[in-house]
């Protein structure tokens, strides 16, 4: 065993379940509830120090496996299922090493065998790849975690030399041959960020729309959010399969920003890859610059306006669309080949997740970044230590320019823990999260 390299001792894991205090529109479906999945890792050095990693993330099943077949408990049955088997994988005898060539390993290893799980688990179809890797995360979140303690720095002091020194042609090919991970990454923190506050589909823009108020403290409406916590940047859900609405939901959601603060908003559009082709995203955004080209002017990007299945959907190709506004991939971006397709189909950006694993994470952020492509990151409404894993990619990784935290909306309960340790991650004050505090061992989740 190297000097640096870890080896897994132990793993276990455990399941949290929340309500939200409001539900939540995916892809048309009304989400009211969470499932955590929390990892404990144990690993040791060759020096014989032996730490405690953690990991957690939601169970997105409603966003990473939309089954037509299968019902909401049979998808998180079956989520459920795979992480016994990653358990297993994780309690063998493995080689020691250092996170990013292990969770390579881990998440190969289980994306090659998902048609044998799929059989042993005995569901009606394929784990989805997207599903899958959202079981992984908190394994290889643990893993980075418990490595970052081994040496007893911030995890992201360890992707460069001594600890890690691999040529990125290894992992994205000859085009990154001699390229260094450490040259892709922030070692320190961006120590204020924006924060992205979600308008969800059925969220009240105004206090009219508050028909059953919730009556816990928070703000029933968006204007309410807006003056709370000093919002600038707001992603709008939008439903995809209705121009007139969607134009004019960006269009009432400006008005209300407006009418609320003098302060430049930026938008991010969401349409849950529900667009039925590119003509519709640009006929939404067109009729948006005719009706209110500042409201257009404030976007910043659109995410995955269509189908997720780039390959099986090769006529919905983003060039002209990204001519107005950069096109980002969320549920396409599985690994480097579909990072490639979507840069070849005319998608110029790039959405990363926690919940796809920090080591994937990291790799494609570095051919993001060598390619040029718009960069973001985003949540799964991730609450507790997800966020800090979440909100800690979006303050190392270059480029980008806000943080997503939907959970201090949706799902409170889940910080509660989390608030007095992290106040400023958890609290916003002037639109801004405080990404300085994410600079504890591991991923920082430890105060």
């Amino acid at each position: 065993m190297s000097e640096y390299g870890v080896r897994i001792k132990d793993v276990s894991f455990e399941y949290e379940d929340f309500r939200y205090r409001t539900p939540i529109k995916f892809g048309g479906v009304a989400l009211d509830r969470v499932t955590l999945l929390n990892v404990n890792m144990t690993v040791e050095r060759a020096n014989g120090t032996v730490s405690r990693g953690f990991g957690s993330m939601p169970l997105g099943n409603v966003w990473a496996w939309p089954s037509k077949v299968m019902s909401y408990e049979q998808t998180l049955a079956a989520m459920k299922k795979l992480a016994e088997y990653i358990l297993l994988w994780g309690q063998q005898s493995i080689p020691p090493g250092h996170p990013i060539i292990l969770g390579h390993e881990l998440e190969g290893s289980i994306l090659d065998h998902l048609g044998d799980y799929g059989f042993a688990i005995d569901v009606p179809e394929r784990i989805p790849p997207l599903a899958a890797l959202v079981v992984v995360s908190p394994f290889d979140a643990a893993l980075h975690d418990a490595y970052g303690k081994a040496i007893g720095v911030n995890c992201y002091h360890t992707y460069g030399p001594p600890f890690f020194d691999d040529d990125l042609g290894d992992y994205l090919g000859a085009e990154f041959k001699g390229e260094k991970l450490v040259n892709y990454i922030r070692r320190e923190p961006q120590p204020t960020m924006p924060l992205y506050h979600l308008v969800g589909a059925l969220d009240p823009l105004t206090p009219a729309e508050v028909k059953e108020p919730v009556g816990d403290g928070l703000p029933e409406h968006l204007g309410e959010w807006i003056t709370r916590d000093g919002l600038t940047h707001l992603k709008i859900k939008l439903n995809g399969d209705d121009a007139g609405w969607d134009l004019n939901r960006v269009l009432s959601v400006d008005r209300i920003a407006a009418a609320t603060a003098e302060r430049t908003f930026r938008y991010s559009l969401d349409f849950n890859e529900r667009c039925q082709n590119v003509e519709y995203l640009l006929d939404v955004l067109n009729r948006l610059k005719e009706q209110s080209p500042a409201a257009f002017a404030r976007i910043q990007y659109v995410e995955q306006p269509t189908a997720r299945d780039l390959k099986a959907n090769p006529s919905n190709r983003m060039h002209r669309a990204a001519e107005l506004v950069p096109v980002v991939i969320d549920e396409s971006l599985l690994d480097l080949e579909t990072l490639l397709l979507a840069r070849e189909q005319g998608y110029t950006g790039v959405a990363f997740k926690a919940c796809k694993g920090q080591t994937q994470s990291l790799l494609l952020a570095a051919a993001a970044q060598k390619f040029g492509l718009f960069r973001c990151v985003q949540d799964l409404t991730c609450p507790g230590a997800s966020l800090i894993h979440s909100a800690g990619l979006a303050a190392h990784i270059p480029g980008v320019a806000a943080i997503e935290a939907n959970s201090r909306q949706y799902c409170p309960a889940a910080n509660e823990q989390w608030e007095k340790r992290f106040p400023g991650v958890f609290t916003i004050r002037n639109g801004q999260m405080n990404s300085a505090l994410l600079n504890g061992p591991g991923l920082g989740a430890v105060s």
